[in-house]
């Protein structure tokens, strides 16, 4: 009986494969036990028999060694992937953090420059109209004087200078220009933060690396660091709030409907949803258009008094170049020139030592602040579920950007459902603002 097995095995045409061959298919089997066949499937008979598929044939025809060479290849590739990724994003912390140093050390220089040129453009005014006036008093007592028309010509010089001197300093804006920079450079560090953060607890791929350069070039275009061809335009037509970050299409991925197991997997439900839809209605109607409205005054004041204060120095200077033209010294003209000359060191003071330039920019960046909420819950609500940040972290992030807790959050959301709704009960909270923070 075992010869006659033996004789079969034999002659079976399982015996033109040879031991390692056979040790091939079996470790392969062993090592990707999940593999199946596309024409049919392997059975006991089947081997005994010989009648291998194929495509199987094939499969078995790449050894074991090659196989594990082709998947260490794949395996190492995407190792080495995550090195690279890596350097990418240490290569932009370090450009980060250089920008931050630029975005301060400039901000300081013009800081500088708000003190200095305020400091200097009164002195000269007010050095100006002292002049006017010892012409006035000298006039009165002596008037045929010659050296009244060099008083006179000499106040006329320094009126001109400071009119120069301050149709620049109110075309930059130098104490708006500080604020700019100082939200530059918050908002580098706070970019700078995010990315150590992902770069500590997460795995950072490819797309972090996309979405840091895009923050940064959209940072760049909010925030430029030269004065000629791309300086923010300092009395906009149309106030527009601040927008730092990168604009994207909003498109819906999927429906909604058929994703409510991933959506409770997720943190998100349709009750945090609807609060999510409510912040957004009180962020876009009391908290944005409240600064864009403040920020609207803040500009009428400032373009009124950028206007005012070259206008001023103008006529102190025609005022005291006709008196040093007359000779005689005419008491109206000189006493014109010096009323506005101290007029105009009042406007410029006013204007610049009380900062309305940063005090409209300052009104502005709050308004893209609250832009950039109603942005990222919307873009947020409109991403597919899978793809969504965890609804309950989402939810506690958009409670401290607010500056309030989570049941205050909540509670606001649901009482602007209900004014939204039409419900009196809830008249009296319309005028309430979304934010606690500022």
């Amino acid at each position: 009986m075992a010869s006659l097995q033996s004789s079969a095995s034999s002659s079976s045409p399982m015996h033109r494969f040879s031991k390692k061959r056979g040790a091939n298919i079996m470790s392969i089997l062993d090592l990707r036990k999940s593999f199946t066949t596309t024409t049919s499937t392997i059975s006991l008979h089947d081997l005994q028999a010989g009648e291998l598929p194929r495509n199987f044939t094939s499969f078995i025809d790449k050894s074991p060694a090659n196989y594990d060479q082709m998947v260490g290849s794949e395996r190492s590739s995407k190792s080495a992937a995550y090195p690279l990724v890596m350097e990418k994003l240490y290569a932009i912390l370090e450009s980060i953090a250089d920008r931050v140093e630029m975005h301060q050390n400039i901000g300081q220089q013009r800081e500088n420059w708000n003190s200095l040129l305020l400091t200097s453009i009164n002195s000269i005014t007010l050095a100006a109209s002292t002049i006017s006036a010892i012409a006035i008093s000298s006039s009165s007592t002596i008037p045929e004087v010659p050296a009244l028309s060099a008083l006179n010509l000499s106040s006329t010089f320094m009126f001109l200078a400071a009119t120069g001197m301050l149709v620049i300093m109110n075309k930059i804006q130098p104490s708006q220009l500080v604020e700019e920079q100082r939200n530059a450079a918050r908002l580098f560090k706070q970019l700078y933060n995010q990315i150590q953060t992902k770069v500590t607890i997460g795995k950072p791929t490819q797309t972090d690396v996309n979405d840091a350069m895009d923050k940064i070039l959209a940072l760049d275009k909010a925030y430029p660091l030269p004065l000629l061809g791309v300086m923010l335009e300092k009395f906009p037509s149309q106030i527009e709030p601040a927008v730092w970050w990168p604009q994207q299409n909003m498109q819906s991925s999927t429906d909604n409907s058929t994703n409510q197991q991933q959506s409770a997997e997720n943190g998100w439900n349709s009750k945090l949803e609807s609060e999510m839809k409510a912040v957004v209605e009180v962020v876009r109607r009391k908290d944005k258009e409240e600064y864009l409205r403040l920020g609207g005054k803040a500009l009428k004041l400032n373009r009124m008094l950028a206007v005012s204060g070259p206008v001023l120095t103008g006529i102190a200077a025609i005022s005291s170049a006709i008196s040093s033209c007359n000779g005689s010294s005419s008491l109206a003209s000189i006493m014109a020139a010096t009323v506005c000359g101290g007029l105009a060191s009042m406007v410029n003071a006013m204007e610049h030592g009380g900062q309305v330039g940063m005090v409209f920019e300052m009104y502005r960046s709050n308004a893209g602040f609250f832009k950039l909420v109603e942005y990222s819950i919307e873009s947020e609500l409109m991403k597919a579920y899978e793809t969504r940040e965890n609804g309950e972290l989402f939810e506690m992030k958009m409670a401290l950007q607010l500056g309030r807790s989570l049941s205050e959050l909540r509670d606001l959301a649901s009482k602007s459902s209900s004014s939204f709704r039409g419900d009196d009960h809830h008249h009296q909270v319309v005028e309430e603002f979304a934010s606690k923070l500022f």
